[in-house]
């Protein structure tokens, strides 16, 4: 798996993982149950999807656990001795690593929200 796939593919996943379960866990949070009505009714699936959050969650999980591996393993290679194909080397690893942090606060931060948050409040 290339890094740059491996990176994306996270980000689907922590994406998707707000979007199924992050959201919906935030709106009724902060008491914008009709927000989320509202949500629901112009996509249906939300709900459907919902029904498995923790596989989701745990799918999720395990490609961002996958992607980390291939990218710190993918940071240890050398890159190519030409001077362009080496700042292009770099600037890609710069990316990828963006990516994956991103992806893996995305993740973050929706966990907190469908999982922590509500037996807090």
């Amino acid at each position: 798996m290339k890094d740059d796939s491996a990176n994306y593919l996270t980000l689907f996943a922590s994406a998707s993982t707000l979007l199924c379960c992050g959201l919906p866990s935030l709106f009724i949070l902060v008491g914008a149950g009709a927000s989320f009505a509202t949500l629901v009714s112009a996509f249906p699936l939300i709900i459907e999807i919902s029904r498995y959050k923790v596989f989701i969650s745990v799918g999720a999980f395990i490609i961002i656990c996958l992607a980390g591996y291939v990218n710190y393993k993918t940071s240890k290679a050398p890159c190519p001795i030409d001077i362009t194909a080496a700042k292009k080397c770099i600037q890609t690893r710069k990316r990828s690593r963006l990516i994956y942090y991103f992806s893996v606060a995305l993740f973050l931060s929706a966990s907190t929200v469908t999982y922590i948050l509500p037996r807090v409040f």
